[in-house]
């Protein structure tokens, strides 16, 4: 899943975004609750990480907290987003 030319930072955005979802899946059943700010902190933190000449794509769906079309940009799956897929 995690690509090769992916950075470490990348890397650590996707492992964060999958346990975003994974976490926010788990809502209705999880006691207590998951600490989803947690999540959101670390996000936006590996996402000030990210050097001036990440692609503007990426950092656009990051900054617009649009998580599920980043993390399908990570997954190499980015055509589904312009298609509306997400």
């Amino acid at each position: 899943m995690v690509g090769m030319n992916m950075s470490a930072t990348e890397q650590g955005i996707l492992l964060a975004l999958l346990e975003l979802e994974q976490a926010v899946k788990s809502i209705p059943k999880a006691s207590p609750k998951p600490d989803l700010q947690a999540l959101f902190s670390r996000i936006d933190e590996l996402t000030r990480e990210l050097p001036r000449e990440t692609d503007p794509a990426l950092l656009h769906y990051l900054h617009r907290r649009s998580y599920e079309k980043a993390r399908l940009w990570l997954e190499g799956r980015d055509a589904e987003n312009q298609t509306g897929g997400a």
